[in-house]
């Protein structure tokens, strides 16, 4: 038995003072508010000052981007600077730099809180799209990174078979991304096998990289499983679904049975309000990633009107421009804010909520993300003095904590980071830097004058009217900011 007296406690009820925490064979076993500090200390309680909330999750990540943060601004920085180096370093991985790269990338998230992540897996296989001996080495990788970080993931293994909705190959990097059928990634994933800190989930990539004619198996096929698909992110992904299936996205999930209580939908960024109902309708959950959706300028999504529609709501800090719910959980609020000039829509229950409860509910972990008996014993202490929160009341931490006011962190009931270091690797930024030294610096493809025309020509419907510059990367031809990412 494990006990704890928190200062402040974050319960299903709301925030409470005096918290005694009992944890044991990784479960609460008794959570008491009203508990005198006093007494529960000389019973041997673990004091934690500052509010003590539920273990966040992060319900969309792909942990090589965190390789691009503060590289990929060349110039004013476009869709196109970014790509270019999100490929290049696609390309550049194998196994063991991966799990070092995601190793320090899930520390990271450890020490802001994150005790479970969803990996939203793609990198599948070697350059060219040949095989490991073991198929799925990558994946593996991750499994073991996420385990060596104390944390727990679901590996969303990712279906992904085409470079654009009118069905065109892979070429290039994306070769690495493909098993070539849907039979193929289905034997390959029927290799995977859950852990006690492992679930093995499913993603479809996108109507962009599954063919119409597929999503119906992969429905069937991922029955049970919690399962993601970017949606709607762009424009032009919505535009060339309509020239292609005479529908939007959304609707083509609906005609093929990939909607509903186990899916997430990522982005949602651009629906009509048809698509909106359709998915309130079905329970289908949505999860948004409003640092990635601003750096990459892809737009504000409709959280506010797909909440009261019936759409669950996650997080996730997607591309790690940023590693930190709070500012996640803030920017769903605060994007609402600049998109309607008013405040107040969402309360700082809802968005603690969609940081936590919702995320791990779409990663496929029951009794999680809440501090109730029963439920797994995660725990984020939050400090209450640092210059950032000093004087917030405990309710509201949300809307002023960052990821660097995290000081304690339990998963499972194991601790992970005591006092703001990370138990197992103290030496975080040292991790990451010997990690991403491996990583490729600049892009690796060159821009012609005649590409970078076509490009613009072919952006110059996006309503948004986003300056992009190359439209080919690794041999890789596409045009509009559509283009698969």
């Amino acid at each position: 038995m494990t006990r704890y007296h928190c200062a402040h406690a974050w319960l299903p009820t709301g925030v409470a003072d005096d918290v005694l925490l009992e944890l044991a064979g990784g479960r609460f076993v008794t959570v008491r508010p009203g508990t005198p500090a006093e007494a529960a200390e000389a019973d041997g309680a673990v004091r934690l000052p500052g509010v003590t909330l539920p273990g966040l999750a992060n319900a969309h990540s792909h942990a090589f981007h965190r390789a691009l943060r503060g590289r990929t601004q060349r110039g004013r920085g476009t869709f196109w600077t970014w790509r270019d180096q999100m490929y290049a370093v696609a390309g550049a991985l194998d196994p063991d730099s991966y799990h070092a790269l995601a190793h320090a990338v899930y520390v990271e998230m450890a020490l802001a809180g994150i005790t479970c992540v969803g990996e939203f897996h793609y990198l599948h296989h070697a350059p060219g799209g040949g095989k490991y001996s073991d198929p799925n080495a990558m994946g593996e990788a991750l499994i073991a990174a996420a385990a060596d970080a104390g944390i727990r993931i679901t590996l969303l293994d990712t279906l992904y078979l085409t470079a654009g909705v009118d069905g065109r190959p892979l070429e290039g990097v994306q070769l690495r991304f493909g098993d070539g059928s849907f039979d193929a990634w289905s034997s390959r994933v029927d290799r995977l096998r859950a852990r006690p800190h492992a679930r093995i989930g499913a993603a479809a990539h996108s109507v962009r990289a599954v063919p119409a004619g597929v999503l119906a198996e992969f429905a069937a096929r991922t029955e049970g499983m919690p399962t993601h698909v970017h949606l709607s992110e762009q424009r032009a992904e919505n535009e060339a679904c309509l020239a292609v299936h005479g529908r939007t996205p959304t609707e083509l999930l609906a005609d093929r049975g990939l909607l509903g209580g186990r899916v997430t939908a990522v982005h949602a960024t651009h629906l009509t309000d048809a698509d909106r109902a359709e998915l309130g309708d079905t329970g289908t959950g949505v999860c948004f990633c409003p640092t990635t959706e601003r750096d990459l300028a892809d737009g504000i999504g409709p959280a506010r009107a797909l909440a009261d529609g019936g759409s669950p709501l996650s997080l996730g800090s997607d591309s790690h421009a940023v590693i930190d719910l709070f500012e996640e959980a803030r920017g769903m609020e605060m994007h609402e804010r600049l998109r309607t000039e008013h405040r107040g829509h969402f309360t700082g229950a809802e968005l603690l909520g969609a940081a936590t409860a919702a995320g791990h509910a779409a990663l496929g972990w029951a009794h999680a993300g809440t501090i109730a008996v029963g439920a797994r014993a995660d725990l984020v202490t939050v400090a209450l003095d640092s210059p950032r929160t000093a004087g917030c009341d405990p309710a509201a931490i949300g809307f002023a904590a960052t990821a660097g006011d995290v000081r304690h962190v339990v998963i499972d009931g194991r601790v992970v980071v005591r006092d703001g270091v990370h138990l197992a690797t103290p030496d975080v930024g040292a991790a990451l830097t010997k990690a991403l030294a491996a990583m490729p610096t600049t892009g690796q493809t060159r821009t012609t004058h005649g590409q970078a025309a076509r490009a613009e020509k072919a952006n110059a419907k996006d309503a948004r009217g986003t300056e992009t510059g190359a439209p080919q990367a690794g041999g890789i031809r596409e045009t509009g900011i559509g283009a698969t990412r």
